[in-house]
């Protein structure tokens, strides 16, 4: 089988699923893994034939993408901003619309900063923001050591220095020994129970729970006890952020200040969806 013939075979296989377009996408993406190739040069050797070795990749691919798993998992590799990152499932697969978050904090920071990021997942977070602020000492917690392992790695291939510990943040013991810092940030699980019906099956099926949903009776209950957290390890005038689920803008803001924090904004993503808050301790 050459390049084209099984650039084709996905999108014919998947086409009726998915939509030609998204299932070339989706194509370019596979066939760049099994081959190595970029587009150009997959446009030149089109009929370059794959190895035996490569074509078993391909329907194993194929299999997996037929029963829903999310082609990041399928090839292990993720992009977040500007970098890749390896994922699995331990992890969400980092969103384009939490890339706005490290944009908003990055545009806030002009200083040096010691900033903790809460339930780390691949680490898209710290390191996005290591990158970007490369004086900054950046701390990351999260529940999951399969997560963690995950972000470790994907820290020490992008050679950017992040110092991650397991935590249970509703634990409220495990957070006493946390240093103090300038910024904390987090994209904690915020979607409830009963908005599954509404989720994309490959969401559902693959991404891990535990990052995901929070109870229909107590949907801010990780913003809640981060909020409590943040009074205690932020500086006074540093900067608490958060990603929010869209319905509960105003719910975050309102318990922000409740627990007395200035200054508190709701942002909107480009898609002009409720999604991020900042408070100042």
């Amino acid at each position: 089988m050459t390049i084209q013939a099984a650039f084709t075979l996905i999108i014919n296989t998947l086409g009726p699923l998915q939509g030609n377009r998204e299932a070339a996408n989706i194509a370019h993406i596979v066939i760049e893994h099994i081959t190595g190739m970029g587009r150009m040069d997959r446009v030149i050797y089109k009929d370059k034939l794959l190895s035996p070795a490569q074509e078993e990749q391909l329907q194993q691919a194929l299999n997996a993408l037929l029963k829903h798993e999310p082609v990041q998992y399928v090839t292990g590799k993720a992009w977040f901003y500007g970098l890749e990152f390896t994922v699995n499932r331990n992890v969400l697969i980092p969103r384009p619309e939490t890339e706005e978050l490290v944009e908003w904090i990055v545009k806030d920071t002009h200083t040096p900063v010691k900033i903790l990021d809460i339930g780390t997942g691949s680490g898209a977070i710290p390191i996005a923001l290591k990158k970007d602020l490369p004086a900054a000492t950046v701390w990351s917690v999260d529940v999951s050591a399969g997560a963690l392992e995950v972000a470790s790695q994907n820290a020490t291939q992008l050679n950017l220095n992040v110092h991650f510990e397991q935590i249970d943040i509703l634990d409220t013991t495990a957070t006493h020994s946390l240093p103090l810092f300038d910024i904390i940030v987090s994209n904690p699980p915020y979607i409830c129970e009963s908005e599954q019906k509404d989720m994309e099956e490959q969401v559902i099926a693959y991404e891990p729970r535990i990052a995901l949903f929070v109870p229909d009776n107590d949907a801010l209950l990780f913003y809640r006890q981060i909020g409590l957290l943040a009074k205690e390890k932020l500086v006074p005038g540093g900067l608490l952020y958060f990603e929010i689920n869209e319905a509960f803008g105003k719910e975050v803001v309102a318990l922000l200040e409740k627990q007395g924090f200035k200054n508190v904004i709701l942002k909107q993503d480009l898609y002009t969806k409720d999604r991020m808050v900042r408070g100042e301790n």
